[in-house]
């Protein structure tokens, strides 16, 4: 059976992060945010995240509505809250502008908050589509010493840099195929992700993921995509999404809905192994999470002890502004997820086969 000591390498890992950002506080001081909007994911993941990473604070959050930027900052220990995004924008104490606003608002107030001098991270998808994504990318070249960042926070965990680092070294052999799934069931018609004017559809709430792991563990971009698109006849949006990667002779394909069984798994096949990844997207903060690596016909289960990927997320991008390195997920990263759910929207309308 295929062995591997984990736990020392991952304490090695942790060592050499937590050296490296106790030389930073000597000289610089916690990196402040401001978060634009009270929506769900703020206030659930990315402001727990904050208040508990090693450099980051939460100063400020703003709504349209000011008695609920109130209330939702006394919930949450937040010293400031504004009844508009314009006033959180304002605000000179804020270094770092975190952004969840609904997908179509997502280049706007990102651009927004650049002009005001802000670092940016913006919630997946980064744009409506990669003209708009490319447009971003060409605004951030007016402001150099500002930092932007797309912010998929599965790449954070330590499963999948086991997993990544199983596929370099080839522990499975040749790497063959990706399989991905991703679905849970939303009919609410009020909700954003059902509005087409709001860039809603399972394609680029969760589809964009299954796309992105791809091109992370393979470290390079698809020749080739195919797609297939069910539109919900009401709503207007992609309800489920098929599709069909290639990476010259390796294959992904996926499925992502938004009109299906709550479910998520992750498939990568080697020519002599498998790595099964059980909870891809959403790992649990508190619980440790298990990676299956078979292998010459044995199957290991390896334990990742408990992580939260939203705050190794924070940490990560905290650094990169104290130490003024670029970013771990650059903008180009985006556009080009970008161009690939592009590509699935165009060949699902047309039935055909994209070169990319």
């Amino acid at each position: 059976m295929f062995q591997r000591n984990y736990y020392i390498e991952l304490v090695s890992i942790i060592f050499s992060e937590t050296e490296t950002l106790t030389v930073n506080r000597r000289s610089m001081t916690s990196i402040k945010w401001g978060i634009l909007s009270t929506a769900k994911i703020g206030r659930n993941q990315l402001i727990p995240a904050i208040q508990s990473s090693k450099n980051g604070v939460v100063h400020a959050i703003a709504s349209r509505d000011s008695d609920k930027a109130r209330k939702i900052a006394e919930e949450l220990d937040i010293p400031v809250s504004y009844g508009s995004y314009e006033k959180l924008l304002e605000d000179d104490s804020i270094d770092v502008i975190y952004n969840p606003l609904p997908n179509h608002l997502h280049v706007p107030w990102t651009i927004k908050a650049m002009e005001a001098g802000k670092h940016v991270l913006c919630e997946k998808p980064i744009a409506l589509d990669a003209d708009e994504a490319s447009a971003l990318l060409e605004k951030t070249e007016a402001f150099p010493d500002i930092k932007v960042m797309e912010a998929f926070m599965y790449r954070f965990h330590p499963q999948w840099i086991q997993a990544k680092e199983w596929v370099d070294q080839q522990e499975i052999g040749t790497l063959q195929s990706i399989q991905s799934l991703f679905s849970y069931y939303n009919d609410d018609p009020d909700n954003i992700r059902n509005r087409p004017n709001m860039g809603g559809g399972g394609l680029m709430d969760i589809g964009c993921y299954c796309i992105s792991l791809s091109r992370f563990l393979l470290s390079n971009e698809p020749d080739t995509v195919f797609g297939e698109i069910d539109i919900d006849p009401d709503f207007g949006v992609d309800r489920k999404a098929s599709g069909i990667l290639t990476f010259g002779d390796v294959t992904s394909t996926f499925t992502c809905s938004t009109r299906m069984q709550n479910y998520q798994k992750v498939l990568i096949f080697g020519t002599d192994g498998l790595i099964e990844i059980e909870i891809p997207f959403n790992a649990p903060a508190n619980k440790p999470v298990n990676l299956y690596l078979t292998k010459n016909g044995d199957r290991e289960s390896v334990s990742i002890p408990a992580a939260d990927q939203y705050q190794l997320q924070v940490d990560s991008f905290c650094k990169a502004i104290l130490n003024d390195t670029p970013v771990p997920t650059p903008l180009e990263d985006a556009v080009a997820n970008m161009k690939v759910i592009d590509a699935i929207f165009e060949s699902g309308n047309n039935q055909a086969v994209i070169k990319l």
